[in-house]
């Protein structure tokens, strides 16, 4: 990696750090900054990954951005956890660290009145290191590709629809996290092989030491402890969501180019068929779906807890 813009001596004690690497996302970074912004995210560290849509130039101009540029492979860098791993040893250690993709907005129970340093100041007051959340996977009715989407709006608002029930969970035998299959892509993509669905538990948010590393994308992180961060029967534990907004129309043309690039394939047959599916336009609505209506609507349908926050 190269330094393009670092700013990271404005960073003060205490700050909340937002992390993420980037490639050709310029059409969300303004609703993802600001949505964060607004949340309680004082200072973004982001990596671009040979982005050539004026992704660079709009973060490097960004007041609260520090940035780093590599061309280097995505796929070869454990999916850009290497490259996050280093700037969050170096810069990370002691804050409260969010690290989410920019197809990714955080929410949380009352996240629209107590924002992220209510919510850590609590989280440190239950002696809690981390921050689980389940991906809600957004989608529109009707073929993806028409979806349409102008930057700086909520692309809520284009893809207003999700699957509200179709969840599996199992505990993973290793790394002892709760590992959650569902959704749109897996109805969708995986019925012939669920087991290839993608995994939608994340553990985004991390009161970090320089010791900690994420293993697989946020989904599962070192030490092992970090991963208690989902609720059972018994026990009930606060949780968030990430909207996850990949369906809207660019999906079309980024599915075409991962087909080239192959650097999300971890050498299986089962995604370069997920992607191949995905430049015909698919519609994912179906009788099932449920409109997105709002935080206290995914806790009544099970996908998030309030616990004991208030």
């Amino acid at each position: 990696m190269h330094t393009v813009q670092n700013r990271t001596a404005t960073i003060r004690k205490g700050a909340i750090l937002g992390f993420s690497c980037v490639r050709n996302e310029v059409i969300r970074l303004p609703y993802f900054m600001q949505h964060h912004r607004d949340l309680g995210v004082d200072h973004f560290l982001f990596v671009d990954n040979g982005s050539d849509d004026g992704t660079a130039d709009y973060l490097a101009d960004q007041p609260d951005v520090s940035l780093w540029r590599t061309d280097h492979s995505y796929r070869l860098s454990r999916f850009g956890m290497d490259w996050l791993g280093w700037l969050q040893m170096k810069y990370g250690h002691g804050h409260w660290c969010l690290t989410v993709d920019a197809d990714e907005l955080l929410i949380y129970p009352q996240h629209d009145t107590r924002k992220l340093p209510t919510l850590t100041a609590w989280l440190d007051d239950q002696g809690r290191q981390s921050f689980g959340a389940l991906m809600i996977e957004l989608y529109p009715r009707g073929p993806v590709g028409q979806t349409t989407y102008q930057p700086g709006k909520d692309p809520v608002a284009a893809l207003p629809f999700f699957d509200p029930d179709n969840y599996r969970n199992i505990w993973h035998p290793i790394f002892r996290n709760l590992w959650i299959q569902g959704g749109v892509r897996d109805r969708v993509f995986f019925g012939p092989d669920p087991a290839r669905a993608p995994t939608l538990n994340k553990t985004p948010l991390i009161k970090w030491d320089r010791r900690y590393a994420y293993v697989s994308s946020t989904h599962q992180v070192l030490p092992r402890h970090l991963h208690d961060v989902f609720g059972t029967p018994q026990y009930d534990r606060m949780s968030g969501a990430l909207l996850h907004t990949k369906f809207l129309d660019i999906v079309v043309e980024k599915s075409k180019e991962e087909q080239i690039r192959q650097q999300h394939f971890e050498n299986s047959v089962v995604y370069a068929e997920y992607h191949k599916a995905l430049t015909k336009n698919p519609d994912l609505w179906y009788a099932g779906s449920s409109q997105y209506e709002g935080w206290r609507q995914l806790v009544d349908l099970g996908l998030m807890s309030k616990g004991t926050w208030g």
